[in-house]
């Protein structure tokens, strides 16, 4: 879904599900997400990298698992109890993405999601939707298939 589309379907209600990371309330699309696990639930397999922290099946689908906690803060805390992971099936492939807990799935309209200041949805941060408001709550809503793209698309840039 480029940009346009993406706001486009901000014109009715959309569900996102909300997890922590970092201390911050993040939101993606809800129709993205085809399971919740907990980390330990996992089998994986190859587990030695920082941000891609390795491999993993679910239901039968081998998939990369990106340590989100990791791509945010450096000195990411130990996976506890808590931390889980959001399996998604994102434009190009399933991958398994690692957040400090899920915590909600709500469904915002249009007046309750603000432009991020200072962005101005090109370069850098094309990849945030907005800021969303729900009970008392900030959300940063998150293009995930925009996030996941960002290093293949400035890596083939490179290239050409």
């Amino acid at each position: 879904m480029d940009r346009t589309d993406a706001h486009a379907a901000l014109r009715g209600k959309m569900d996102f599900l909300t997890f922590q990371l970092g201390g911050n309330d993040y939101g993606v699309e809800f129709r993205k997400v085809k399971e919740l696990r907990t980390l330990k639930s996992l089998e994986r397999f190859a587990a030695d990298g920082s941000i891609i922290s390795g491999v993993a099946v679910s239901r039968g689908v081998i998939m990369p698992i990106v340590d989100m906690r990791v791509a945010f803060d450096k000195c990411a805390a130990a996976a506890g109890p808590l931390t889980d992971v959001i399996i998604l099936q994102l434009e190009s492939c399933v991958l398994g993405m690692v957040v400090d807990g899920v915590t909600d799935v709500v469904g915002m309209y249009p007046e309750q999601i603000t432009p991020i200041p200072g962005a101005d949805g090109e370069g850098e941060c094309d990849y945030l939707l907005g800021l969303g408001e729900v009970g008392g709550k900030r959300l940063i809503l998150v293009d995930i298939d925009k996030l996941m793209s960002i290093k293949r698309e400035r890596t083939q840039q490179r290239v050409a």
